[in-house]
């Protein structure tokens, strides 16, 4: 795990409706050899061509069941079973959830050479993989959304090399056990010595984080579940600051909330994403965000891709 690469893909950063440059939303993490599909809109296995992600999906965390968010999810499946796919693949989403795996699953009319296996999720929940959790929280939108955490596993603190060698470890094999987390013996002319990993080691490093919040009025509250210093936030921006009222009738945030979600969670990075298809430039947006956070502000276009280096 501790080398791992992490990349984010913007498949999909539309709002609603798609527009000519926009397609709707979909965001794809690779970290190591997981592929995870945070929401599907239609064109979503399309946009994977273009960006050359290939189609090893490892899981997928739906936020809500408005339509742009998962109707990709059909097609992408038969285009899976096509492919000879056999690993299981597990989707994740709120309230529904069941229902609508089990229906997609109909609709495609083809025998899945997979198992799909739908899980609900709730607020609060926490999803372990082999290096990293997935969180979930609240969404303010209206119907039953959440929003998700990515976050990698805590690294290993640095290795003390001279010190190693000053407790008597010759550099070789015993090194890398010692970075693993392992405990040795050697041989010295005292005799036998164990030595801890935590004799060598510097304090353990935090993991990386992404915040995503799906789609949502501003949410800071719910979204503070998941701590502050993210290397990544994902907003909702679907209208910029004139468009106040419209983004609070229907239950979205302008890119203004968004900055101001940036600054209280202290995150590195904000992105901002779902931008309503009325908009043909994001001048205003950026102006917006830029008036709340002082931190870097991305507005990705389609296919955007985003490599998180670690902190150090």
């Amino acid at each position: 795990m501790t080398g791992e690469t992490l990349f984010v893909y913007f498949l999909g950063t539309s709002g609603a409706l798609p527009s000519v440059s926009r397609n709707l939303p979909a965001i794809l993490l690779k970290w190591g050899s997981h592929d995870i599909l945070f929401d599907c809109g239609e064109g979503t296995q399309q946009q994977m061509m273009r960006a050359r992600t290939g189609f090893g999906v490892s899981e997928i965390f739906i936020t809500h069941w408005h339509a742009d968010h998962y109707l990709g999810i059909i097609g992408l499946l038969q285009t899976l079973t096509f492919n000879g796919r056999i690993e299981p693949l597990t989707i994740y989403g709120p309230d529904i959830v069941s229902e609508i795996v089990s229906d997609m699953a109909r609709i495609c009319r083809t025998r899945l050479s997979f198992s799909v296996t739908a899980v609900r999720v709730q607020p609060g929940d926490e999803y372990r993989f082999s290096g990293f959790t997935v969180q979930v929280c609240r969404a303010d939108h209206g119907i039953p959304a959440v929003g998700y955490c990515f976050t990698e596993d805590s690294r290993p603190g640095r290795f003390n090399r001279e010190k190693a060698i000053d407790l008597g470890i010759r550099p070789g094999p015993l090194f890398g056990k010692l970075q693993r987390g392992e405990t040795i013996c050697i041989r010295t002319e005292e005799g036998e010595r164990t030595i801890r990993p935590d004799q060598v080691l510097g304090p353990e490093r935090s993991g990386r984080k992404i915040m995503y919040t799906g789609d949502t009025r501003l949410n800071q509250k719910e979204l503070e579940r998941f701590g502050t210093n993210a290397d990544l936030l994902i907003h909702d921006a679907t209208f910029d600051s004139q468009q106040q009222e419209r983004a609070r009738e229907f239950f979205h945030a302008t890119a203004g909330d968004a900055g101001i979600c940036a600054r209280e969670l202290s995150v590195r990075k904000l992105a901002l994403f779902h931008i309503s298809s009325r908009y043909t430039q994001t001048a205003l947006h950026r102006r917006d965000a830029e008036e709340e956070f002082s931190g870097e502000i991305l507005v990705p276009d389609d296919l955007f891709l985003l490599e998180i280096p670690f902190h150090d």
